[in-house]
């Protein structure tokens, strides 16, 4: 059973400039797709990120499965896994907005909620554990 919870969706038009000198999007460019449909669903929470303590990013992963061109616009979904002392695990799609049934790739990312001075991991405050659950 999948316990992941949908919690934003982000379109996103393919950029020339997503392109290397193969003529495919690049490989780092889905890192920042899934990065920006991350911080626009943390935005939605109340930028989390704005303070003394915040969510980090500690690990990402992506599987390509299928090659991007220009031009296109892509949407990426963004769930929402498990939620423990003071992390929370991401996963995401993305697909061709054209071609919505086919992902062309998967990813993940787990953060950390951490105090930024002392920079260490803390757990996540009330507030923040009730809008993830």
């Amino acid at each position: 059973m999948d316990s992941r919870k949908l919690v934003h969706r982000s379109r996103i038009a393919i950029r020339w400039g997503d392109m290397d000198a193969i003529g495919h999007v690049n490989n780092t460019v889905y890192f920042r797709y899934m990065e920006q449909a991350r911080i626009e669903w943390l935005e939605t929470l109340g930028r989390p990120f704005e303070g003394t303590q915040g969510p980090v990013l500690i690990n990402a992963e992506c599987s390509f499965l299928r090659q991007l061109k220009y031009p296109g616009d892509i949407e990426v979904c963004c769930y929402l896994g498990a939620v423990g002392r003071s992390s929370f695990q991401t996963t995401y799609e993305i697909r061709r907005v054209d071609t919505a049934e086919v992902i062309v790739a998967e990813g993940s990312g787990k953060l950390v909620w951490i105090d930024f001075k002392l920079e260490k991991s803390v757990p996540l405050p009330d507030a923040i554990r009730l809008l993830l659950t």
